[in-house]
């Protein structure tokens, strides 16, 4: 079975990035001295499925940053040719998360990091998250594109762990409730 698995920065009013997909404030809090557990989370994943707008975003950042096997989930790309650069690093899909996962599980990719806000969304809307760590970085932006959006019903977490950093950064662990 393939699990899918979050980690994020929010502002704290809970956006992760600017209308514009700028990610400064977040950027400008980034404290090299911490480590945020970035490493050890990734340590152990198989694959990254991002969304659109995330993949788009991290091309703005020149080299790429990814060893592990990228997999976007696109309407837009899905016909589009991988550029020549991310060959063999990076594939499109139209496929929905859930179709997704089940291909995936085909593949033997066990353990995903999902990366993206709306692409986030729908694998909580369709209930496919085991856990999320979130970092709240003390800044309100007033506005962006928000972690969370609608949901049809309550999706229950229990908190696995809650870390406050030096720089005022908060880190928090939440497991799905069964």
């Amino acid at each position: 079975m393939t699990t899918a698995h979050i980690f994020i920065a929010t502002s704290l009013d809970g956006f992760i990035a600017r209308p514009d997909g700028n990610i400064d404030w977040l950027l400008q809090r980034d404290d090299p001295n911490e480590d945020h557990g970035y490493s050890s989370f990734i340590a152990d994943k198989d694959m990254i499925v991002m969304g659109r707008g995330c993949y788009e975003k991290v091309l703005t950042f020149g080299a790429w940053p990814y060893e592990l096997p990228v997999l976007v989930l696109s309407e837009q790309l899905a016909d589009a040719p991988v550029p020549e650069a991310l060959q063999g690093k990076v594939r499109f899909s139209r496929l929905a998360p859930k179709e997704a996962m089940a291909k995936l599980a085909g593949e033997n990719v066990r353990r995903i990091y999902v990366d993206g806000g709306q692409l986030v969304q729908s694998f909580l809307r369709d209930g496919l998250i085991s856990d999320m760590v979130i970092t709240t970085v003390p800044v309100l932006i007033g506005a962006g594109r928000p972690l969370f959006g609608a949901l049809a019903q309550d999706i229950d977490l229990q908190l696995v762990s809650s870390y406050s950093f030096p720089s005022g950064l908060v880190q928090s662990t939440y497991r799905l409730a069964p």
